[in-house]
């Protein structure tokens, strides 16, 4: 089992930290790093990665396998990227600091990736709670793999604490996009699916948390789409996509401006409505195929 550099950023969660480092401390896997990414944290972060570093020494753990890094507050795509460039292995995991490894995570997901070498990134399924509770996963939210491109463009199907991927396959698509305050999973994940199949591990290895107001999902829930807008007008400006895949993108990107556009009109913001609707009034008349909802709504609301 070849090594593996395990990716955590966090910000002001010193208290959640401590439960991921323990998920991947308690690994029973042969060879791996633990990256902090300490972004812009005020709170007691730094003492927590000090406390379990001190645990995993007394323990017989591998010296210098935790290792902590800190950085201005830059958020979570500046934060994944530094762990990237520190990483000393090829293969890459990464968890968010509120989320849990389950045990075995690493044995099996590193196994599963070794038997398919041509994979250069694997996801598995994984269990939601939010607020204690555990959550039934709804169907636009099932996992698979293949060539996921089509599913991948109305919302993100890759859970971020379920990914290991091989390093060159970022020096192919770029890394996290870090003018992306929310959703730069989301691109990422754009960008792969449009030039590769992924590898799906179908066992629950990781627990996902959520529910807490601190949370990026949370924090950028209203206008949340135009950060996945801002995604698929680079995915199209990219010159990557085939015929096929670019009618996808731009009709995906017709729908999210025709809604974000028509919610800014209903909630009073009329000049970000009017922009994003003349967006949709852009790209829908490249569609090969009309798209029927944007004939009303642009009819009337960018005259």
């Amino acid at each position: 089992m070849e090594p593996v550099s395990v990716i955590i950023p966090s910000h002001n969660r010193a208290d959640l930290l401590a439960g991921a480092l323990a998920s991947v401390l308690g690994q029973e896997y042969p060879r791996f790093e633990l990256i902090v990414v300490d972004d812009g944290s005020t709170d007691h972060t730094r003492q927590v990665v000090a406390a379990a570093e001190r645990h995993w020494f007394e323990n017989g753990g591998e010296p210098g396998a935790l290792r902590y890094f800190f950085q201005p507050n830059r958020g979570p795509a500046a934060a994944r990227n530094l762990g990237i460039r520190q990483a000393r292995y090829d293969l890459l995991a990464f968890l968010d600091s509120d989320d849990r490894f389950l045990p075995g995570k690493l044995t099996r997901q590193a196994a599963a990736m070794a038997e398919r070498p041509e994979f250069l990134l694997s996801h598995t399924e994984e269990i939601w709670w939010r607020n204690g509770c555990r959550l039934n996963q709804k169907r636009r939210h099932r996992k698979e793999g293949g060539d996921i491109f089509a599913r991948s463009l109305e919302l993100c199907v890759v859970g971020m604490s379920t990914v290991m991927l091989r390093r060159r396959l970022l020096a192919e698509i770029g890394f996290f996009d870090e003018s992306l305050p929310c959703c730069e999973d989301y691109d990422l994940w754009l960008r792969l699916s449009a030039r590769r199949p992924v590898l799906f591990v179908d066992q629950p290895l990781t627990e996902k948390h959520g529910g807490r107001p601190d949370q990026v999902s949370v924090r950028f829930r209203v206008g949340m789409d135009r950060f996945r807008i801002a995604a698929l007008g680079k995915l199209l400006q990219g010159g990557i996509l085939t015929l096929e895949q670019a009618e996808l993108a731009r009709r995906q990107l017709v729908r999210k401006c025709l809604i974000y556009g028509q919610g800014c009109l209903k909630h009073g913001r009329p000049a970000e409505g009017r922009k994003y609707l003349a967006l949709a009034a852009t790209h829908a008349p490249k569609l090969t195929r009309p798209y029927e909802p944007a004939r009303a709504a642009l009819a009337g609301e960018t005259s």
